[in-house]
């Protein structure tokens, strides 16, 4: 750590044991960048539960006569699913897990029984706010999010050529025309964008994958728009309002709760700079979560050092690779490891490395090395454990 310079903080705790290790500026905060994806991982498992799913719906308005025939309009309303899209995109993106468009033009066909649609297909974004980036980039759209934000963004926000201030529910609108289209499905107007009008009948239905499976596509490559747009969705279901802000709101309150835990959080992904946090409190959620429910899915969702994630080509040939596991965080002057490690001796250690100020070769040397020295090691003795944080 002393290589490290002077804005650095670790903290390092011996789960078997409860004893502290290791602490060094350990309470003081700074930019958590990527290893917030913790926070709001943790925000969606308890308020949502592993098994959860959202949901993206197509609404009818008018009526169906005989022949197949719907009088009236299709609405596509978007529930902040992150993966849907198109099955190519799917499967070359999540691993083939994901709620596709194909599926829900097939129920319209095959199960509503539609060979007619009268009117036009218009995409509803409404569910969440139409700010397309997060704080720091003045929520205008941002090339770190690799994404657009949306409830309705098919393929993470394509617009192709829609423009207008909800292309991407237009582009989401055009798709499911295409589709329908290519099905035999006659439909007498265009495609837009609107909001689902009263009254409205459900017609068809396809749903996300579970959140643990959605935390799994997030955590192990820091999947910034998966964030962004998870933390949207708690602010939708559970705070009032389908805002960035309404979702910060939320995971301060269940972290809070959960664990006794105040850390500033401004966004889901840890792109600001404004989140802060400290190595202290992010080993404190480690070691409380680890072996709950909801820190299983956690824990079995980290990247793993020398195999998966952005940990995949670090620490490679050392006792870390295959028994360290953890989240990265980085950006611009900020590098930061957090996880946990099986040691020599048997025991779970869970740490946080926050590296600010270094270049991002010199700080993945720093935390790698720190990470092996844990797996390397078998170390009688330590501090009293820290108090017990809260649980509900």
């Amino acid at each position: 750590m002393a290589l490290a310079g002077p804005d650095d903080g670790a903290y390092v705790y011996d789960l078997s044991t409860r004893q502290v290790l290791f602490s060094e500026r350990a309470g003081t905060l700074r930019p958590p960048a990527s290893v917030e994806k913790l926070y709001t991982a943790t925000a969606v498992l308890e308020r949502m539960g592993p098994d959860g799913r959202l949901a993206t719906t197509v609404y009818g308005v008018g009526r169906e006569l005989p022949g197949g025939v719907w009088e009236g309009s299709l609405y596509l309303h978007g529930g902040g699913d992150p993966t849907f899209g198109s099955g190519p995109f799917i499967r070359a993106h999540y691993e083939g897990i994901g709620a596709s468009v194909s599926t829900l033009a097939e129920q319209i066909v095959h199960v509503d029984g539609i060979h007619r649609i009268t009117g036009s297909i218009e995409g509803d974004e409404s569910y969440l706010d139409s700010l397309r980036g997060e704080p720091s980039s003045g929520f205008a759209e941002d090339p770190f999010l690799e994404g657009t934000l949306s409830a309705l963004a098919f393929n993470r926000g394509e617009t192709g050529s829609q423009t207008g201030p909800h292309a991407p529910a237009a582009l989401a609108a055009r798709r499911l025309w295409a589709t329908l289209k290519q099905r035999g499905v006659a439909i007498g107007g265009r495609f837009g964008a609107a909001t689902t009008p009263p009254g409205a009948v459900q017609l068809a239905q396809v749903l996300s994958p579970t959140v643990a499976q959605l935390l799994g596509l997030m955590l192990p490559p820091s999947d910034n728009f998966f964030a962004e747009t998870l933390i949207k969705d708690l602010g939708a279901r559970y705070g009032g309002a389908g805002t960035t802000a309404a979702g910060a709101a939320v995971v301060s309150a269940t972290i809070a709760s959960l664990l006794g835990l105040h850390p500033r959080i401004v966004d889901g992904s840890g792109l600001s700079p404004v989140d802060h946090t400290s190595p202290q409190q992010v080993v404190r959620l480690l070691s409380t979560l680890a072996g709950t429910p909801d820190g299983l899915v956690l824990s079995e969702h980290l990247a793993v050092a020398g195999r998966t994630g952005t940990l995949e080509l670090r620490m490679r040939g050392t006792r870390a690779a295959g028994n360290c596991k953890g989240k990265t965080g980085t950006l611009t002057g900020v590098s930061n490891l957090v996880g946990y490690c099986r040691a020599a001796d048997g025991h779970t250690i869970a740490f946080a490395v926050f590296t600010d100020g270094i270049g991002l070769e010199e700080a993945h040397t720093v935390q790698d090395h720190i990470a092996i020295s844990i797996a390397d090691s078998d170390i009688p003795g330590g501090e009293a454990p820290p108090a017990a944080a809260a649980r509900r």
